[in-house]
């Protein structure tokens, strides 16, 4: 079956089989390697992406149900002008939040949706938007310190 999309603010045909979930239609069949296929079954979040601005692990949904609609990956959430890093990808660098690297695509755009639809969240409202992404390597703490950076919370 053929499925338009708009990926990362680009119109996009693809080609996919009707079990081909989105994750890896973004990395098989469009060349978007950024979402991490992992658990595969919706419990890490290492896949996450932004489906028409909800936040979403794309192994649970199929592309074929995406149909129309606007994916944004962490490729889509490049610096100003598309290029160099973004503010959430540096405030994770600058707080050490990031390690063997697995678990951070998926981060990237949990924290982004954060940023974008919360109003100086609460250290619990944090550590709620991030649960559905685990990660083996940080123990969390820089990571809240990163996003208690970019929201004006308390970085101590």
């Amino acid at each position: 079956m053929i499925v338009t999309l708009e990926v990362n603010g680009e119109t996009r045909t693809v080609e996919v089989a009707g079990w081909e979930s989105l994750l890896w239609a973004l990395r098989e069949r469009l060349g978007l390697p950024g979402s991490k296929p992992a658990c595969e079954q919706g419990e890490c979040g290492s896949c996450s992406v932004l489906l028409d601005g909800e936040l979403v692990c794309s192994c649970l949904v199929m592309t074929s149900d995406a149909e129309g609609a606007s994916v944004t990956t962490v490729e889509g959430l490049s610096g100003p002008g598309g290029e160099g890093l973004s503010e959430v990808q540096r405030a994770l660098i600058d707080h050490g939040a990031v390690q063997c690297g697995f678990c951070t695509p998926g981060l990237v755009v949990a924290i982004a949706h954060l940023v974008d639809h919360a109003t100086d969240p609460s250290e619990a409202d944090i550590r709620e938007a991030l649960s559905g992404n685990l990660c083996r390597c940080t123990g969390y703490g820089s990571v809240l310190r990163a996003v208690q950076s970019l929201t004006g919370g308390d970085t101590a």
